[in-house]
Formats: C-alpha cells, sequence, structure tokens
C-alpha cells in the first residue's frame, strides 16, 4: 500500500489516497503505522476518500486507533495533496468531515499549494455539546485538579473537544504530567484535547497541547482555533493573533461577521513510501 507522509507545523500524519487504495481496518492500522520504532511514525493516519456531498472526505485516526472528528492540520495536508497531487484543480475545495462540510481556501505559489486557509466553522461553548457534564451555555473557569495543580479551564468545541487553560511559562511546563489526566477527566465524557497558553501579548499567544490519543504533539489546528476563541472570550487577546506551536505558528481569526474561525498556516511533503506489513 502507497502512502505519503505530511507535516503541518509539525503535526504529522500518514495520508492515504483511498482512490487508489483500500483500507479495511483503519483502527488497526492507525496503530501500528503511527509507532515510531517499528512503523512509519506519525501522530495518527489521515484517508483522503471520494464523497457524496463534497469535493472530498477525510477520516482522521490517532496513534493510538481511535477516531477524531476534525484535524485542523490534516486539512490543510490534504488540501494541498489533492491540488498538488493532481486530484483536483480548484483553489477553493470542499472536504466532509465528522465535524460537517469544511472549506479550504488553497493559496498557490510556483504552481503548488504554499498555504491554506480553513474555514473551521463556528465555535460551541454550550457544555453539553462540548461535550462536558456542564449545564452551563459557556464552561469558563471550571477548576479542575490535576495531580499536585489545579486548573481554570474553558472549553470549547471546534467540532471536538478542547480545553484550555492559561500557564506562566510553556516551555518548562511538564505537558505530560498534567495534560494526561486532564485528557481522562470525568468532566469530558468523550474525553478532551488540552491547550496549555501563555499569553505573550494580545495578537500573540504561545500553546503547547495534550491531544486526545495521541498525547503531545508539535501542533493542533483546532486547539489553536480554541485557544484564541477562549482567549477572545475571556477579553485576553484579540479576535485575530498568531497562535505560536512547537512546530510553527498559525494565523487564526474569528471573525465578528459570521461567527466562523478561520486558520491559515503551511502543509508540506516530507515523502512518499510503501507499507509492505
Amino acid at each position: 500500500m502507497k502512502f505519503t507522509k505530511m507535516e503541518g507545523c509539525g503535526n504529522d500524519y500518514i495520508y492515504i489516497n483511498c482512490f487508489e487504495e483500500t483500507v479495511s481496518n483503519p483502527q488497526e492500522l492507525a496503530v501500528v503505522m503511527s509507532e515510531r520504532h517499528f512503523g512509519v511514525g506519525a501522530d495518527g493516519i489521515v484517508l483522503i476518500m471520494p464523497s457524496e456531498e463534497a469535493d472530498f472526505r477525510m477520516r482522521m485516526f490517532n496513534a493510538d486507533g481511535s477516531e477524531g472528528e476534525m484535524c485542523g492540520n490534516a486539512s490543510r495536508c490534504v488540501g494541498k495533496f489533492v491540488y498538488d497531487r493532481g486530484l483536483t484543480d480548484k483553489t477553493r475545495v470542499s472536504l466532509s468531515t465528522l465535524a460537517g462540510i469544511k472549506y479550504l481556501e488553497l493559496h498557490i505559489k510556483d504552481g503548488v499549494v504554499d498555504t491554506v486557509t480553513v474555514d473551521m466553522g463556528q465555535p460551541i461553548f454550550e457544555g453539553k455539546k462540548i461535550p462536558t457534564t456542564s449545564e452551563k451555555e459557556f464552561v469558563q473557569k471550571e477548576k479542575l485538579q490535576s495531580e499536585d495543580k489545579t486548573f481554570e479551564m474553558t472549553c470549547v468545541s471546534m467540532g471536538n473537544p478542547h480545553a484550555v487553560t492559561y500557564v506562566e511559562n510553556t516551555d518548562n511546563f511538564e505537558v505530560e504530567k498534567y495534560g494526561k489526566p486532564l485528557e481522562v477527566n470525568p468532566f469530558f465524557p468523550n474525553k478532551t484535547n488540552v491547550e496549555f497558553v501563555q499569553v505573550i501579548d494580545e495578537s500573540h499567544l504561545k500553546m503547547r497541547v495534550w491531544e486526545r490519543g495521541s498525547g503531545e504533539t508539535m501542533a493542533c489546528g483546532t486547539g489553536a482555533c480554541a485557544t484564541l476563541v477562549a482567549s477572545a472570550k475571556n477579553g485576553i487577546s484579540k479576535r485575530e493573533a498568531d497562535v505560536i506551536l512547537l512546530g510553527g505558528t498559525l494565523h487564526i481569526k474569528w471573525d465578528e461577521k459570521d461567527n466562523h474561525v478561520y486558520m491559515t498556516g503551511a502543509a508540506r511533503f516530507s515523502f512518499d513510501g510503501q507499507w509492505l506489513k
């Protein structure tokens, strides 16, 4: 089976063109291919598939085999893949995901996709819809214990659940120690992604992320969106800012007119390969 390794801000996935390949057990395949010693090594796998409701369909599986509703960095990479590999000549592409249809604006440079802007849709604040166990319309400053610390969480869904909290310095923060227990806290019925955020100024936010099903990753697109939205909602940042991740920077805009969140960033090919196992 042929595959392509791609990354967006260091958030790396294995992409499989399901117009040409058949994947019968993606959950199991995600686990074995994502393993970084005996497999290819990745944060998960992404299937690029035909769709009856959009130009393309994306299914995304984390490194533990669980299926995610949406991945912002992966959606940008799908946009680059389908254009650069000749599956479409459109520069505005619709993409079906478990979180609904997303729209990609492909920015072309020298005949190939340079960056992609993804319309991530409207953020969800209602506790039950994120989901959390809270009945609140906006889950803000929710105190949750993890190991020896108590964190105040602002919860947002960008098609998948996120819990955003603020720390003084992300550089030396123990993301795994505190993120792992928060992911599985009973407050989140479907588990959650956890963003630890350092505020540089109102236009620059620094973030590290513990991703549900994958652990700490170099970047998380939906997490960057949730971080910007939570920060703007809390009066900490503007509605448009750069979110600085371990693997690069994403520009996030929460538009006042349509209430949609727009994410712009790069997408890159790493290599092509063939899976023989």
